[in-house]
């Protein structure tokens, strides 16, 4: 059974490995579409910060997922497995298809469909937690574009004197803060998702090992409250490298196809992206930086004029936003019931 455990630890490090994979557009999209770095200096840039947050970072998010969504009773190794197999398969698709979606959300709504499916509705915890991940959904993109559209009404009102080419010296260097604020900002809070999914998977585990002392202490876990700094570091690790590699599907779509950026713009979209989810991380909320950072592109785009955001992309993006949750969830669900016959 240890091994079964360690088995599920993996596939969880590759579900952050997938998400640095798949969210590294968040990081540096802007930073590529507006040529300040180039792809591969930009990944490495991007990673540094990711590895950075698990030196700076709390982890209010990581003890959010353990216990905030599914009751404890209902979780075992079974579902902890069904959960990251939804949201890894959901996770594939979309970045095959070029798609931005939430890697936090895929992973809650994979967590919560296996829970589903092994105790029914009665498996989630309908309280505080549900009630501000849903909400992030709307509003976090809201957010960021509003934090945005008011950076770059600011920049216009501080800059409207200064030549293009004085305005291009300023934020070029800029945008290297600001991508590396967003960066941290990614790892602080995705990272940590992971990381619950990990503690919660250990001290469900606990009860199957009732006979052998000491299950907890062989992890080093101390209880549902405490993450161990080897799961801490571990999942900065995966995501970083996953970062690194790149999905260069989605950087096209976010630096590019929704609004063309300048650096000035990619300044004010990461900055905004940064100060929304480093304000989620402190209450630990755990929002998309997906969502975030669109928002905050689309708000960016919208101080020219309405029509240089490409609505229709922004329409197609919304409906992966809204469907990956149940997707994840249905995904996680099928997995669950086709583990059904060996978890007896």
């Amino acid at each position: 059974m240890i091994a079964f455990v360690l088995a599920i630890v993996g596939i969880a490090f590759i579900f952050d490995f997938i998400n640095g994979f798949h969210d590294s557009a968040n990081s540096i999209a802007t930073i590529v579409g507006t040529r300040v770095l180039s792809p591969f200096a930009a990944v490495l840039w991007a990673a540094t910060f990711n590895f950075a947050a698990a030196f700076f970072g709390s982890t209010a998010v990581a003890k959010a997922v353990s216990g905030g969504f599914v009751v404890q009773s209902f979780v075992d190794p079974w579902v902890i497995c069904a959960g990251l197999l939804g949201a890894i398969l959901w996770n594939l698709f979309t970045w095959w298809y070029g798609i931005p979606s939430s890697s936090s959300h895929a992973l809650i709504g994979g967590f919560a469909g296996a829970a589903v499916a092994k105790g029914g509705l009665p498996a989630l915890l309908w309280g505080k937690k549900w009630i501000e991940t849903l909400s992030a959904i709307a509003l976090s993109p809201l957010f960021g574009m509003v934090v945005a559209f008011v950076l770059m009404v600011l920049v216009f009102n501080l800059f409207q004197r200064a030549t293009p080419n004085r305005v291009e010296k300023v934020f070029r260097p800029g945008q290297l803060v600001s991508s590396a604020m967003l960066s941290f900002a990614h790892g602080s809070n995705d990272a940590q998702k992971t990381m619950g999914i990990i503690v919660g998977l250990l001290v469900a585990s606990k009860d199957h090992f009732a006979g052998r002392t000491g299950f907890l202490s062989l992890f080093h876990l101390e209880d549902a409250s405490h993450i161990p700094y080897w799961v801490q570091m571990c999942a900065y690790s995966a995501i970083s490298l996953g970062t690194l590699l790149g999905g260069w599907r989605i950087v096209h779509t976010m630096g590019s196809r929704i609004t063309r950026l300048r650096p000035v713009g990619g300044f004010c979209a990461e900055s905004a992206g940064a100060i929304v989810i480093l304000t989620a991380s402190k209450f630990g909320i755990p929002v998309s930086t997906t969502h975030t950072i669109t928002g905050a592109i689309v708000g960016v785009g919208a101080t020219n004029r309405l029509n240089a955001v490409r609505w229709g992309l922004a329409g197609r993006i919304l409906w992966a936003w809204v469907l990956t949750i149940p997707a994840a969830a249905t995904v996680a669900a099928i997995s669950y019931a086709l583990m059904l016959p060996f978890t007896s």
